[in-house]
């Protein structure tokens, strides 16, 4: 096992699998009371934290016998295992812990860790290089990863033409769904997009041209679920006709959107003979898939609620969520509020839907009788970044202050799948609050326990019982950040 030693000092930063909503450049002095704290026993729950703050940070895997208890703190300085860290921590069941990566050079390499009979963190041998990726899930054994990106296909089989039938001097290929999976168990991992498989293709896959990308991957049975985010038209999408007639997926009215020219930088980068971002923001599709390989699918499609994810910069978080009823609930915080042009927001408030799972599969549809708009307490429209199912009826969203999207998501509230929509405000959290971890820890009593950084404290883990919408604070953890947490099984 490997140990650094470094000081306690609070910094807010901002690391790669963790949901900050401020960040300081001076942190404020060590907490006081701290010292006052018992050191906790190494255990089965594991703690990934951060010290220090850019290429200074040190990343580090701790582990406690306890989460909820508010006299006990974990500190870096008396165990831990370093670690290069991960875009997003994954704990697969109780068995391990996968270090999730971009390929971004030896650094970026995906690695699993295990918990030995000393309660320390092992790093498992195999690594993985995983190409970008929007968003993951589970099937089955695996983890999966996927974005939406250009196929390496043979030009020949697709023909493209312009207005008088002349082969075009560009070729622009279509764009393809680009899944990755990781074996959990065997510890293997493969790329499962082929140099031709035109199965995958996200072109016009609603029937209205417009390729999509997908956020979230839900397993029901053998089935997949995952929300298809409309993206626009790309150059490929734009080119070709309908019924003879030039540039037929363009809306009326919509011709000047295409871009003339290049610009753009990062997930808002762009191509000449494009049409960034959806013509249709006032639909919400899901698609289903019969399996991992997102080969054979089906797509269903609501005018109830917006497209269903959060999003930051190329990041699409999971708004569906499979509940213990049966249902599988879609949720839309209507993020197509914030597209510049008038043309590409939704009208629509933030809402949700819900997709009977236990219907055959020509009758897998949305539930015609089930819709909800969601609101806080005060009665205004909810607008929320991310969600996390967390037990029975309830479903936890990260939701934005009174600011709506120009603000901070800087608040937790409970859906009740049962309710009327109205959010529950989770009482019992610190009033300053900077950042929390990516995902909860839900244990077998159907708690959620989420670490949160302040600006005057360490992170601190909390206690959330979604029934009652509260929060209790439990271990304090001396580090600067924390991005996860969880629960593993001696390995």
């Amino acid at each position: 096992m490997e140990k650094k030693f470094f000081s306690a000092k609070l910094i807010a930063a901002v690391i790669a699998g963790m949901v900050f909503v401020s960040c300081e450049e001076d942190g404020p002095a060590t907490p006081s009371g701290v010292e006052d704290l018992t050191e906790v026993s190494k255990g089965n729950y594991v703690i990934a934290a951060s010290v220090g703050t850019g290429n200074n940070a040190t990343n580090v895997l701790l582990t406690a016998d306890r989460l909820d208890d508010p006299t006990y703190k974990v500190t870096p300085t008396k165990q831990g295992t370093q670690n290069d860290g991960a875009t997003y921590w994954v704990f697969y069941e109780q068995e391990s812990l996968f270090a999730l990566n971009y390929n971004q050079g030896e650094a970026g390499q995906t690695a699993s860790y295990d918990l030995n009979s000393n309660f320390e963190m092992v790093k498992n041998s195999n690594t993985y290089k995983l190409s970008r990726f929007t968003t993951y899930g589970f099937y089955n054994d695996y983890i999966m990863t996927t974005s939406t990106g250009n196929a390496t296909i043979d030009a020949q089989n697709y023909t493209y033409t312009d207005k008088n039938g002349e082969q075009l001097t560009e070729t622009y290929y279509p764009k393809h769904f680009l899944p990755a999976y990781i074996d959990a168990k065997s510890e293997t991992a493969k790329d499962g997009t082929g140099a031709a498989n035109l199965k995958l293709r996200s072109e016009n896959l609603l029937g209205n041209g417009e390729y999509v990308t997908l956020s979230g991957l839900e397993q029901n049975g053998t089935l997949l679920y995952a929300a298809a985010v409309p993206m626009g038209l790309s150059q490929w999408g734009y080119i070709q006709t309908v019924n003879g007639k030039e540039h037929g997926y363009v809306r009326e009215g919509y011709e000047d959107l295409v871009k003339t020219e290049s610009g753009g930088s990062g997930s808002g980068k762009y191509n000449a003979n494009e049409l960034q971002w959806t013509q249709y923001p006032d639909e919400c599709w899901v698609a289903i898939f019969k399996d991992e390989t997102l080969e054979e699918h089906k797509v269903i499609k609501t005018d109830k609620i917006s497209y269903a994810c959060g999003r930051n910069r190329s990041q699409y978080y999971q708004m569906l969520w499979k509940a213990d009823d049966g249902y599988i609930y879609v949720l839309s915080p209507s993020y197509a509020k914030t597209m510049k042009d008038s043309r590409q927001q939704t009208t629509l408030p933030a809402g949700v839907v819900r997709i009977n799972t236990n219907a055959s599969w020509e009758n897998l549809d949305f539930d015609p009788n089930y819709y909800k708009t969601l609101k806080n307490a005060n009665g205004t429209e909810a607008a929320f970044l991310r969600s996390w199912y967390i037990s029975g009826n309830y479903i936890m969203l990260l939701a934005y202050d009174e600011q709506g999207f120009d603000g901070t998501a800087n608040r937790l509230v409970i859906f009740d799948t049962q309710s009327d929509g109205i959010l529950k405000e989770v009482t019992g959290l610190p009033s300053d609050i900077s950042g929390f971890s990516s995902t909860p820890y839900i244990d077998e009593t159907g708690k959620a326990y989420m670490v949160v950084s302040t600006e005057s404290g360490y992170p601190t883990v909390y206690k959330i019982d979604p029934a009652t919408a509260t929060a209790t604070q439990g271990l304090t953890i001396v580090a600067t950040s924390v991005s996860g947490v969880g629960r593993l099984e001696i390995n």
